[in-house]
Protein backbone atom coordinates (compact mmCIF):
# COMPACT_ATOMS: atom_id res chain seq x y z
CA UNK A 1 0.00 0.00 0.00
CA UNK A 2 2.83 2.30 0.82
CA UNK A 3 4.23 1.92 -2.44
CA UNK A 4 1.19 2.44 -4.33
CA UNK A 5 1.06 5.98 -2.24
CA UNK A 6 4.54 6.33 -3.40
CA UNK A 7 3.89 5.92 -6.74
CA UNK A 8 0.85 7.49 -7.13
CA UNK A 9 2.21 11.06 -5.45
CA UNK A 10 5.13 10.49 -8.29
CA UNK A 11 2.61 10.19 -11.09
CA UNK A 12 0.74 13.50 -9.67
CA UNK A 13 4.05 15.05 -9.16
CA UNK A 14 4.60 14.59 -13.03
CA UNK A 15 1.21 15.05 -13.95
CA UNK A 16 1.05 18.52 -12.33
CA UNK A 17 4.84 19.35 -13.63
CA UNK A 18 3.37 18.13 -17.38
CA UNK A 19 0.52 21.19 -16.71
CA UNK A 20 2.77 23.62 -15.67
CA UNK A 21 4.01 24.76 -19.23
CA UNK A 22 7.29 24.26 -20.96
CA UNK A 23 9.79 21.79 -20.40
CA UNK A 24 12.63 23.22 -22.48
CA UNK A 25 14.91 25.77 -20.67
CA UNK A 26 14.58 29.20 -21.58
CA UNK A 27 16.80 31.27 -24.43
CA UNK A 28 18.61 34.22 -22.25
CA UNK A 29 17.33 37.10 -24.32
CA UNK A 30 18.91 40.66 -24.38
CA UNK A 31 19.08 43.51 -27.14
CA UNK A 32 19.90 42.80 -30.69
CA UNK A 33 23.76 42.19 -31.52
CA UNK A 34 26.18 42.52 -34.55
CA UNK A 35 25.49 39.77 -37.09
CA UNK A 36 28.32 37.19 -37.36
CA UNK A 37 30.86 37.67 -40.09
CA UNK A 38 30.62 34.42 -42.33
CA UNK A 39 33.81 32.53 -43.47
CA UNK A 40 34.58 29.32 -44.96
CA UNK A 41 32.51 27.01 -46.66
CA UNK A 42 28.76 28.21 -47.49
CA UNK A 43 26.13 24.95 -47.16
CA UNK A 44 22.47 26.03 -48.28
CA UNK A 45 19.51 24.76 -45.73
CA UNK A 46 17.46 22.01 -47.25
CA UNK A 47 14.26 23.41 -46.41
CA UNK A 48 12.23 20.00 -46.97
CA UNK A 49 14.26 18.61 -44.39
CA UNK A 50 14.27 20.95 -41.75
CA UNK A 51 11.39 22.33 -39.90
CA UNK A 52 10.46 24.69 -36.72
CA UNK A 53 8.52 22.84 -33.93
CA UNK A 54 6.21 25.05 -31.45
CA UNK A 55 4.70 24.39 -27.98
CA UNK A 56 2.29 26.54 -26.37
CA UNK A 57 0.63 26.31 -22.85
CA UNK A 58 -2.18 27.29 -21.02
CA UNK A 59 -3.39 25.14 -17.91
CA UNK A 60 -6.22 23.47 -19.03
CA UNK A 61 -3.72 21.61 -21.91
CA UNK A 62 -1.13 22.83 -24.84
CA UNK A 63 -0.87 22.93 -28.85
CA UNK A 64 2.07 22.16 -30.66
CA UNK A 65 2.75 21.95 -34.13
CA UNK A 66 5.48 23.36 -37.38
CA UNK A 67 6.22 26.78 -39.24
CA UNK A 68 8.43 25.65 -42.88
CA UNK A 69 12.20 27.09 -43.01
CA UNK A 70 11.48 29.24 -46.48
CA UNK A 71 15.23 29.93 -46.91
CA UNK A 72 18.49 30.42 -45.23
CA UNK A 73 22.03 29.08 -45.42
CA UNK A 74 25.16 28.25 -42.78
CA UNK A 75 28.76 29.42 -43.13
CA UNK A 76 31.30 27.23 -41.39
CA UNK A 77 35.59 26.87 -41.21
CA UNK A 78 37.79 23.75 -39.94
CA UNK A 79 34.77 21.98 -38.69
CA UNK A 80 33.28 25.00 -36.90
CA UNK A 81 30.19 26.81 -37.39
CA UNK A 82 30.86 30.49 -38.16
CA UNK A 83 27.37 32.25 -39.69
CA UNK A 84 24.38 31.63 -40.68
CA UNK A 85 20.86 32.96 -41.07
CA UNK A 86 16.91 31.22 -42.36
CA UNK A 87 13.52 32.70 -42.44
CA UNK A 88 10.70 30.99 -41.42
CA UNK A 89 7.01 31.32 -43.54
CA UNK A 90 4.63 32.31 -40.78
CA UNK A 91 1.86 31.22 -43.18
CA UNK A 92 3.07 27.78 -42.53
CA UNK A 93 2.36 27.77 -39.50
CA UNK A 94 0.34 24.05 -38.81
CA UNK A 95 -1.54 22.72 -35.74
CA UNK A 96 -0.95 18.95 -35.48
CA UNK A 97 -2.88 18.11 -32.21
CA UNK A 98 -6.14 19.39 -33.61
CA UNK A 99 -7.95 17.67 -36.83
CA UNK A 100 -9.65 19.81 -39.34
CA UNK A 101 -12.96 20.38 -39.18
CA UNK A 102 -12.40 20.56 -35.33
CA UNK A 103 -11.13 23.65 -34.68
CA UNK A 104 -7.63 23.60 -36.43
CA UNK A 105 -8.57 25.88 -38.49
CA UNK A 106 -9.48 28.41 -36.10
CA UNK A 107 -6.67 28.08 -34.18
CA UNK A 108 -4.12 28.35 -36.95
CA UNK A 109 -6.08 31.40 -38.15
CA UNK A 110 -6.30 32.97 -34.86
CA UNK A 111 -1.98 32.78 -34.24
CA UNK A 112 -2.15 33.89 -37.49
CA UNK A 113 -4.20 36.89 -36.96
CA UNK A 114 -3.08 40.14 -35.65
CA UNK A 115 -3.66 38.81 -31.81
CA UNK A 116 -0.08 37.18 -32.15
CA UNK A 117 1.72 37.07 -35.33
CA UNK A 118 -0.23 39.13 -37.84
CA UNK A 119 1.20 37.19 -40.91
CA UNK A 120 -0.75 39.58 -43.21
CA UNK A 121 1.44 42.24 -42.02
CA UNK A 122 4.46 40.26 -41.36
CA UNK A 123 4.52 37.12 -43.39
CA UNK A 124 8.30 36.08 -42.15
CA UNK A 125 9.97 35.74 -39.23
CA UNK A 126 13.97 35.62 -39.18
CA UNK A 127 17.16 34.28 -37.04
CA UNK A 128 20.35 35.54 -37.45
CA UNK A 129 23.46 33.89 -35.55
CA UNK A 130 25.75 36.69 -33.99
CA UNK A 131 27.94 34.16 -32.01
CA UNK A 132 28.97 30.41 -32.08
CA UNK A 133 30.94 29.03 -28.94
CA UNK A 134 31.88 25.57 -28.01
CA UNK A 135 30.22 24.18 -24.75
CA UNK A 136 31.28 20.63 -23.30
CA UNK A 137 28.22 19.61 -21.17
CA UNK A 138 25.18 17.41 -22.29
CA UNK A 139 22.83 20.31 -23.20
CA UNK A 140 24.94 20.35 -26.31
CA UNK A 141 27.65 20.72 -28.93
CA UNK A 142 27.81 24.57 -28.73
CA UNK A 143 26.00 28.31 -27.47
CA UNK A 144 24.10 29.86 -29.81
CA UNK A 145 23.41 33.28 -30.07
CA UNK A 146 21.51 35.07 -32.56
CA UNK A 147 18.97 37.83 -33.43
CA UNK A 148 15.22 36.52 -33.76
CA UNK A 149 12.88 39.19 -35.37
CA UNK A 150 9.16 38.16 -35.03
CA UNK A 151 6.97 40.85 -36.34
CA UNK A 152 8.39 44.19 -35.97
CA UNK A 153 10.59 43.23 -33.01
CA UNK A 154 14.54 41.68 -32.70
CA UNK A 155 16.39 40.39 -29.48
CA UNK A 156 18.98 38.75 -29.45
CA UNK A 157 19.22 35.07 -27.95
CA UNK A 158 20.75 32.32 -26.08
CA UNK A 159 20.38 28.88 -26.31
CA UNK A 160 22.48 25.32 -26.29
CA UNK A 161 22.40 23.67 -29.90
CA UNK A 162 23.63 20.03 -31.24
CA UNK A 163 25.57 20.66 -34.41
CA UNK A 164 27.36 18.14 -36.67
CA UNK A 165 29.39 18.76 -39.82
CA UNK A 166 30.49 16.24 -42.07
CA UNK A 167 30.14 14.90 -45.52
CA UNK A 168 29.68 17.98 -46.84
CA UNK A 169 26.40 18.87 -44.55
CA UNK A 170 25.47 20.47 -41.79
CA UNK A 171 22.98 19.31 -38.60
CA UNK A 172 21.75 21.55 -36.10
CA UNK A 173 19.38 20.83 -33.76
CA UNK A 174 18.27 22.61 -30.46
CA UNK A 175 15.27 22.79 -27.80
CA UNK A 176 14.55 26.44 -26.23
CA UNK A 177 11.96 28.22 -24.74
CA UNK A 178 11.31 32.45 -25.18
CA UNK A 179 9.21 34.41 -23.37
CA UNK A 180 6.96 35.67 -26.45
CA UNK A 181 5.67 39.11 -24.89
CA UNK A 182 9.42 39.90 -25.05
CA UNK A 183 8.76 40.58 -28.95
CA UNK A 184 5.36 42.40 -27.80
CA UNK A 185 2.64 39.39 -27.92
CA UNK A 186 0.61 40.05 -25.12
CA UNK A 187 -2.73 38.57 -25.89
CA UNK A 188 -3.82 36.30 -23.18
CA UNK A 189 -0.97 36.83 -21.09
CA UNK A 190 -3.12 37.57 -17.57
CA UNK A 191 -3.72 35.03 -15.30
CA UNK A 192 -6.86 35.97 -14.20
CA UNK A 193 -7.94 34.64 -17.53
CA UNK A 194 -8.04 31.53 -15.66
CA UNK A 195 -8.07 28.54 -17.57
CA UNK A 196 -7.96 30.86 -20.58
CA UNK A 197 -4.69 32.03 -19.78
CA UNK A 198 -1.92 31.52 -22.37
CA UNK A 199 1.54 31.13 -21.00
CA UNK A 200 4.32 33.20 -22.25
CA UNK A 201 6.62 31.05 -22.78
CA UNK A 202 6.49 28.88 -25.63
CA UNK A 203 8.85 25.65 -26.59
CA UNK A 204 10.67 25.79 -30.02
CA UNK A 205 12.41 23.18 -31.82
CA UNK A 206 15.03 23.66 -34.46
CA UNK A 207 15.78 20.40 -36.96
CA UNK A 208 18.13 22.16 -39.71
CA UNK A 209 20.11 20.39 -42.53
CA UNK A 210 21.98 21.85 -44.78
CA UNK A 211 24.42 20.93 -47.44
CA UNK A 212 27.21 22.61 -48.96
CA UNK A 213 26.75 24.80 -51.99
Amino acid sequence: MKKLVIVGAALAFVASACNNGTHSEEAKTTEKQEAAVASGASYSIDTAASKVEWTGTKPVGAHHGTLKISEGSFSAEAGNLTAGAFTIDINSLNNLDMKAGDGKEKLEGHLKSPDFFDAAKYPTAKFVITSVSPLSDSTGTHQINGNLTLKDSTKNVSFPAKISIADNAVKATADFSIDRTQWGLFYGNDKSLGDKFIRPEVDIKLDISAVQK
